[in-house]
């Protein structure tokens, strides 16, 4: 199948499918005229990459993992055991990004002295609470 074909499968753009090739996380044949022409097997291949990028994961991990997927759930073999240890690590930082994240919606909750979490009323935009007319930000 060609890019458009793939891309459609998959759902995702030609431009991404191009960067996956660029990073080596998927590889084409090349047809005498330059096209690419991807198999059946570069559907589960674009879907592993997906999940783990949407992970949190940069291209290098992907790299790295894509050969120990198993499965389209990129439930990773036991052969890769040296992965297990850095995605630890990879764990640990969104942990604490999370954490970070937390405790900059308390600081927001804190300025007005409430939770900023009810849902916004029709017509307001980002604010879930009402504009001050003294001393709007």
């Amino acid at each position: 199948m060609r890019i458009g074909e793939l891309s459609r499968r998959t759902g995702v753009s030609r431009r991404s499918l191009r960067y996956y090739e660029e990073q080596g996380l998927l590889g084409p044949a090349r047809l005498p005229n330059g096209y690419r022409e991807y198999d059946e097997h570069s559907v589960t291949v674009v879907r592993r990459i997906q999940i783990l990028l949407s992970a949190g994961l940069g291209t290098s991990a992907v790299a790295e993992i894509l050969p120990c997927a198993v499965d389209d759930t990129v439930v990773l073999s036991g052969r890769c055991p040296e992965l297990i240890d850095g995605l630890a690590n990879e764990r640990r930082r969104i942990d604490a990004a999370i954490d970070d994240l937390i405790a900059a919606r308390d600081i927001l909750d804190s300025l007005v002295g409430r939770p900023l979490n009810a849902p916004n009323p029709p017509g307001r935009h980002g604010d879930s609470y009402p504009a001050d007319p003294v001393g709007a930000m």
